[in-house]
């Protein structure tokens, strides 16, 4: 087992269900960003602050501070480049205030991650949808879209899944049911995952 998944499960022991579906998304947020892929990431309250946050980890170090190297380093120069950090491209959809309030707004609130993940998507990228239920409408429209354009789906959940669960690729449904419960038994998962894949990519 991964070092960083087995010390998150010493510390988390009701996540150890969890382990296969964790390891699993790793591997699928490695092969995106080896592949030039980005991740998309959406949720609602302090979901979508923990998607703020997940971005956060990934687009600069975490617990590796990412030295650049190679052609990119000297083309930027040592100056620069030493004060800059290896970065994964990770957009939380949450932060579009204008495009959010002002769809909203013009047509369906419910649609907003849709849109923006219609806007955004590509093909290999991934969709990261969180939602403590698994039936928030706007998270499980935002992985229709996704879906329809050829994304990987990872849905990061409570206990059942709830309807979410139908239109991912990858669950990881944690074993709580109350929202402020499920939430902090997600903050372990997504810092194992952002920790997995920096040292999967940067060593």
């Amino acid at each position: 087992m991964n070092m960083i998944l087995s010390s998150v499960l010493e510390r988390y022991p009701s996540l150890i269900g969890c382990k296969g579906s964790i390891q699993e998304a790793c591997d699928a947020f490695v092969a995106c960003f080896k592949n030039k892929n980005k991740v998309l990431i959406c949720g609602n309250g302090g979901s979508a602050a923990d998607s703020e946050h997940i971005s956060a980890e990934l687009l600069k170090g975490f617990c590796n501070h990412r030295k650049l190297s190679g052609e990119l380093r000297t083309r930027l120069g040592s100056e620069l480049a030493d004060q800059l950090q290896g970065s994964l491209p990770a957009i939380p959809l949450a932060n579009f205030t204008s495009l959010v309030s002002a769809y909203a707004n013009d047509c369906n609130p419910t649609m907003v991650y849709a849109q923006l993940t219609l806007g955004l998507g590509q093909p290999g990228d991934i969709l990261l949808a969180i939602s403590t239920s698994g039936n928030a409408k706007n998270v499980i429209a935002a992985a229709q879209v996704a879906r329809a354009k050829d994304m990987k789906i990872i849905a990061l959940t409570g206990q059942t899944g709830g309807n979410l669960k139908s239109f991912s690729d990858i669950t990881i449904c944690v074993p709580e049911t109350v929202t402020y419960k499920v939430q902090e038994l997600h903050l372990p998962v997504y810092h194992a995952l952002c920790l997995m894949v920096e040292s999967a990519i940067f060593g």
